[in-house]
């Protein structure tokens, strides 16, 4: 069957055309189960669109055939930020509402309309793609791998919880979310410059983190509430947003957003949240991999690690941007080689490591590390290292050129993103 491909025009107001991206949204939420959109969540949709700037393609069935209408049978959308690769924030093609009807998978659908993206991506000069997937086995095969990683933990915060003494200049105050949209995005822009791997936010992050509308029940999010951290000389430099969640034993606090810009906010953010009233439990599902907490605590069993999976979704499209940008852990040099069936970064690296900075420049010098693209991907930001990496059988060389690669590459601090998309 040939399929119309098309993109969406969001500057065309006929009925034709509001028809079509109605039908096109309307296909995005049946694709992730959720229920039909009503005219606020499409007015909130379009505002997130055109404030980013997002291209929305899709697959249609031709005119004629049985099904045929406005309602596409594959979606895909993108949009370009800014991806904290160590160095610098990079140019970020973000992939995103990519779906596929049950009644026509395996037809080269998602192919066509991900391999259009990316070759736009590169046309364009953005070395790194990336996307946070519902299912962990598709994106592979198109380059990705997974690259940071979502940690939940639980805090018991009974009668027997406590933190040790730790140095707090500072102190927590309550704020509330509906008002305090520019605390709390100044906040996470700082967080963004300082932490590797994070990943900037969408418009739709001051409509959740205000409240203003909640995607999963529609209306306005009423439960949600705030506080800051303020350092010694009274500047944020901490944020946490959550909801009681629950009755009477069942009550729990859960975070949805927990920004610390220093260990003594995030410690006095953690007391802050123990400290809430008729909760004896926090559950927060984007903690820091390294976060300290679990050593700051007087009972260590009083925090529990219940879930860590893979979060954000790397690709590698320009193998010399990306390295250069990428932080180093050791000085030295070796010879890549990436696979790529796509040919985006497809070729030989030499990487010249000097002072935490990569110099990267194409060679046609023997391959002394081997690996593919999707490996590059979860090796990139440091998610995933060297040894572990090799011992999967991901990439390959000899025992001294993966041993010096690996003292190159592999960094001690994990990255960190909280951005969802």
């Amino acid at each position: 069957m040939d399929y119309d491909f098309a993109t969406l025009d969001f500057s065309d107001e006929s009925e034709t055309a509001r028809a079509r991206r109605s039908a096109w949204l309307m296909a995005v939420q049946r694709g992730f189960h959720s229920g039909r959109p009503d005219e606020e969540l499409e007015q909130r949709w379009l505002t997130h669109v055109r404030a980013d700037d997002i291209t929305c393609t899709g697959a249609w069935l031709p005119e004629g055939e049985f099904g045929a209408g406005p309602v596409p049978v594959a979606t895909f959308a993108s949009f370009d930020k800014t991806l904290n690769a160590g160095h610098e924030l990079l140019p970020l093609r973000m992939i995103t509402d990519v779906t596929t009807s049950p009644a026509h998978r395996r037809r080269g659908l998602l192919r066509r309309l991900m391999t259009d993206d990316l070759t736009d991506a590169v046309s364009k000069g953005i070395p790194v793609a990336a996307l946070t997937a519902s299912e962990a086995t598709i994106y592979g095969r198109w380059g990705f791998g997974a690259a940071t990683f979502a940690q939940t933990v639980e805090v018991d915060t009974g009668p027997g919880f406590g933190l040790r003494a730790f140095a707090d200049p500072g102190r927590v105050e309550l704020i509330e979310p509906p008002d305090s949209w520019p605390i709390v995005k100044g906040v996470f822009d700082r967080f963004h410059a300082q932490n590797r791997g994070s990943v900037e936010w969408p418009q739709f992050y001051e409509v959740i983190h205000t409240g203003a509308y909640d995607f999963d029940d529609g209306g306005p999010d009423k439960k949600l509430r705030g506080a800051v951290h303020l350092d010694g000389d009274r500047t944020v430099d901490g944020v946490v947003l959550y909801k009681a969640e629950g009755r009477g034993e069942n009550r729990k606090i859960n975070v949805t957003e927990m920004m610390a810009l220093t260990t003594s906010a995030g410690l006095a953010l953690w007391s802050f949240l123990a400290g809430i009233d008729m909760a004896k439990r926090v559950t927060f599902g984007l903690a820091h991999p390294d976060d300290p907490l679990r050593w700051a605590l007087t009972d260590i069993k009083a925090v529990s690690y219940t879930a860590n999976g893979e979060f954000l979704w790397v690709r590698v499209l320009d193998v010399v941007t990306a390295l250069a940008a990428r932080t180093w852990a050791a000085d030295g040099q070796v010879v890549l080689e990436v696979e790529d069936d796509q040919g985006h970064a497809a070729g030989r690296y030499l990487i010249v490591t000097d002072g935490g900075r990569g110099s990267v420049t194409r060679t046609e010098e023997p391959a002394e590390v081997r690996l593919d693209v999707e490996t590059l991907g979860s090796l990139y930001l440091g998610g995933a290292h060297v040894p572990a990496l090799e011992r999967a059988g991901r990439l390959h060389g000899t025992e001294e050129a993966i041993g010096r690669f690996a003292r190159m590459a592999d960094l001690a601090v994990p990255p960190y993103n909280l951005t969802g998309f």
